[in-house]
């Protein structure tokens, strides 16, 4: 027996490894395709690209790790049943319960790993990717200079070329305007061509003219205070090769701090998102009851002396209110109405803002409950697709990456649509949150309790020939009813 699960331990863990792998590189493209135009454009230098990859490869792993889980299960047992491995070992008395052993053990040593990174490494990486993508969104765009328009992304200066020859990058009719003084454009620079290169370290352009000249504008500080600033005809000065380098501020990749980001529900792990939880919905109703004192005080009872009481004695009122208000006039039944409508207002305006703060927070909160859930859904989401992927390929008995890619694909869809409509109304409050995180699991877990049944008894359901047999039995007995039904007009 241990050889035959060597065996079939082989067979799973080459599939699993190899489309783990495909998933994490299908679902890293899709992560540059929604990012990519954050990341074009900014000069950023490799090793920035490759730590931004790495972070959000690991952040993919909750999306993979379940979609290789189902589809190295069900292309194993797809092969074992293409190749008549499987028949053999049931003819030999072998159960399928029994040959699914040891990739059961696999799959619960894969939940229980993927539980333990949602738990302490998914935070960690989650804190990363979040600082190193909000510190790429606020990098400066890269300093490229285009044909017939002025740059102004060098603070203090603005560029133009006519023409940029795309071989040689050379760039023809330069004109530089330099404003860095503060006093408007003092000096320009028009050269013939040209070269204009920044650094390595992307804090510098080097600008290498060629045939031109520059107009400097001169004043005179010292002139008298009838006549401050007095200006003198330009300066002309001409030049063959002139180098002029200008500072490049801010478009070196500026980090942003991670304690930024460090009191998000993303970042945080079962026990401080447990803390996290506690603490909010302990203010929440400290707050309630604040809310409760003011409006009771300030807004619908105006006499407080009941609050002075004890707690759970409500006063009664024996007031008849509208002998009262027949013995005031008409202006002052004017004034009465008027202030107990302000009073109205202002108790409406005051519950409908604090509902809406109330109900912020509570979405807060859910969204620190849904995190604490994520850590578990993971890890049986894994579970839960080996026991849909093996027996389904037990049962249609076909290996490779043809028909096993189709059916994953699509029950990850079912899966993936299922999750974020349930994770979307716990968010909003519309579902409890265990629910709304659960739901997936929820429909899924059956499925693959019905699929392991058939697949134990040799089902035909995914049999193309039983659904043709079972088609041309409804027809012959629709055909036989019709016919009794014709006879038994014509005898009567």
């Amino acid at each position: 027996m241990k050889t035959l699960h060597r065996f079939i331990l082989k067979s799973y863990l080459g599939p699993l490894v190899m489309t783990f792998f495909i998933s994490m590189f299908i679902l890293l493209m899709q992560f540059l395709w929604k990012y990519i135009d954050d990341l074009v454009g900014k000069g950023l230098d490799a090793d920035v690209i490759a730590e931004l990859l790495l972070y959000a490869s690991a952040g993919l792993v909750p999306m993979a790790l379940p979609l290789a889980t189902l589809l190295a299960s069900l292309m194993t047992m797809g092969n074992l049943g293409e190749n008549n491995e499987l028949l053999a070992m049931k003819s030999a008395g072998i159960s399928l319960p029994r040959i699914m052993i040891p990739l059961i053990f696999v799959t619960i040593f894969i939940s229980t790993g993927a539980f333990f990174f949602a738990n302490n490494v998914l935070p960690y990486t989650n804190l990363k990717i979040s600082t190193l993508l909000y510190s790429v969104k606020q990098q400066k765009p890269e300093l490229i200079i285009k044909e017939g328009v002025f740059t102004n992304l060098i603070e203090g200066y603005s560029i133009k070329v006519a023409d940029k020859d795309q071989k040689t990058s050379l760039l023809k009719k330069i004109l530089i305007y330099d404003h860095s003084n503060d006093k408007g454009n003092t000096t320009v620079t028009f050269a013939d061509s040209g070269y204009m290169k920044p650094t390595s370290d992307q804090q510098f352009l080097g600008a290498t003219l060629f045939n031109g000249y520059t107009y400097k504008e001169v004043t005179d500080s010292k002139a008298p205070k009838k006549n401050p600033g007095r200006k003198y005809p330009a300066q002309k000065q001409s030049f063959s090769k002139q180098v002029i380098v200008f500072e490049l501020r801010g478009f070196g990749l500026q980090r942003t701090d991670e304690s930024f980001f460090k009191d998000s529900y993303q970042v945080l792990n079962l026990s401080q998102l447990g803390k996290t939880r506690d603490s909010l919905s302990s203010a929440l109703n400290d707050q309630a009851k604040v809310f409760s004192r003011n409006l009771l005080k300030n807004s619908l009872m105006r006499n407080n002396n009941w609050l002075e009481r004890k707690e759970g004695v409500v006063p009664t009122y024996n007031l008849n209110t509208d002998s009262i208000y027949n013995t005031y006039n008409k202006l002052q039944q004017t004034e009465v109405i008027e202030r107990a409508l302000d009073y109205a207002r202002s108790s409406k305006s005051y519950i409908t803002s604090t509902k809406e703060e109330f109900f912020y927070k509570k979405k807060y909160i859910a969204r620190h409950r849904v995190e604490w859930n994520r850590k578990f859904t993971l890890a049986f989401a894994c579970f839960v697709f080996f026991f849909i992927g093996a027996p389904l390929g037990a049962i249609i008995r076909k290996g490779g990456l043809g028909m096993p890619v189709i059916i994953s694909v699509l029950f990850f869809i079912i899966y993936y649509i299922i999750t974020i409509t349930g994770e979307k109304f716990a968010k909003e409050l519309v579902w409890d949150v265990p629910a709304g995180m659960w739901l997936s699991s929820f429909i899924l877990l059956p499925l693959g309790v019905f699929l392991s049944y058939k697949a134990t008894n040799d089902s035909a359901i995914m049999n193309s020939d039983f659904y043709i047999e079972k088609l041309k039995k409804l027809i012959r007995f629709k055909s036989k009813n019709s016919k009794n039904v014709s006879s038994n007009k014509n005898n009567s």
